[in-house]
Order: structure tokens, then C-alpha cells, then sequence
């Protein structure tokens, strides 16, 4: 339970920014440029390298582990929304051109809904990435006893050569992934029904 609610803040985070970036992303290639790189960035730098340095400027505990699951869980989003915002079929905005649509018609009308199946994908490949965050924060602030999720299991367990133990945690880390995935793909399926028009309608 606490290595899943760090996975779902983290997670709920980079839904939250990384669309907030990819939106900001969309409306001006200056602003892309200047992005962009600091989320390849991100992506690219080992989680485990990095992790060490989060907890020492946020010490251990709750905040450390959620900015790396945050971190870790944060680019699909940015990739998968932009993508969606910024390909748009050129018969669609011409139609939206003939008809005059205001800046917000063409956001709230037309990129957004047709965004919205990238939004769900860059979603779900975060999910599973968000636990692996979460456990990747723990294991290094379980050291100090300061967390009691999963990871903190893992150490203990392995100390003492529990190997039962061990692939009991191991098996709820995939469970756990695999919940927030199914959470992520219900709820995805549900907005898509409400939301997302049909190109070929």
C-alpha cells in the first residue's frame, strides 16, 4: 500500500505536467526547442543515478520517492500527448478554418479529442513506469528506515536469504503494476467512449 500510493502520486503528477508540457509544447516551436531537451534529458539519465540526488535535497521519505516516480513516468506522457495535439489531419483544420473556430473551438473541439487516444497510451506506458520509480526511490530512503514499501522488503528479505519472501515481493510489484495499468486502460476506454470523435464518422 505505501509503495502504491507513491506509484499513484507520481503517476497523477506526470498525467498533470506532462500534458501541461506537451500542451505548452504544441503551441509554439520555440517553446518545443527549448523543452524538449530537458525531457530527453530526463529520460535518458539512469533513474538510479539521479535518485540519490533527489533524496539528499528532499531527504528521505514520501516527497523523495513521488519526484522520482514523477521523473521516471514523465516523458511517455510528454512524447505521447504532444504527438497527439500537433498531427492533425490538414482536411480537419481547414474545415475548422471554413468555419472561423476561435483558438479555444480548435483546443477544446479538435486537438484535445483527437489527442485523447495518445493521452491514454502515454498513460498507460507511465503507469507501470511509475512503480518502477516508486520502488527505485524506497530502496535507496529504506536505508534509513524511513520507508516501508516494497523495496524496503526486498533488502530485508534479501539480507536474511528469504527467498520465498522474495518472490512474494516480487510478484506484488507485477501485481501492482498491472492494477494502476487495468485502472489507467478502464478509464481510458471510458473517456474514449465519451469523448474522442471517430476521423472516419
Amino acid at each position: 500500500l505505501v509503495t502504491a500510493r507513491s506509484s499513484l502520486y507520481g503517476f497523477g503528477l506526470s498525467l498533470v505536467f506532462g500534458c501541461l508540457i506537451a500542451f505548452a509544447m504544441s503551441q509554439s516551436k520555440m517553446v518545443e526547442r527549448g523543452l524538449y531537451p530537458y525531457a530527453i534529458f530526463l529520460q535518458t539519465v539512469p533513474i538510479i543515478a539521479i535518485a540519490p540526488i533527489i533524496i539528499i535535497w528532499l531527504g528521505p521519505g514520501l516527497p523523495s520517492i513521488v519526484t522520482v516516480s514523477f521523473i521516471i513516468s514523465l516523458f511517455p506522457i510528454i512524447t505521447s500527448t504532444a504527438t497527439g495535439l500537433t498531427r492533425l489531419p490538414p482536411e480537419w483544420q481547414e474545415l475548422f478554418d471554413v468555419y472561423q473556430a476561435s483558438w479555444w473551438q480548435r483546443l477544446f473541439k479538435l486537438r484535445l479529442p483527437a489527442a485523447i487516444p495518445n493521452i491514454i497510451t502515454g498513460a498507460r506506458t507511465s503507469a507501470g513506469l511509475s512503480v518502477v520509480g516508486a520502488i527505485v526511490g524506497e530502496y535507496f530512503t529504506s536505508v534509513s528506515g524511513e520507508s516501508y514499501g516494497i523495496a524496503y522488503l526486498v533488502l530485508t528479505y534479501s539480507e536474511r536469504l528469504r527467498t520465498a519472501e522474495l518472490f512474494a515481493t516480487t510478484i506484488m510489484s507485477a501485481i501492482l503494476g498491472l492494477v494502476i495499468f487495468g485502472g489507467v486502460s478502464v478509464i481510458g476506454d471510458f473517456i474514449m467512449r465519451r469523448w474522442h470523435f471517430n476521423p472516419a464518422s
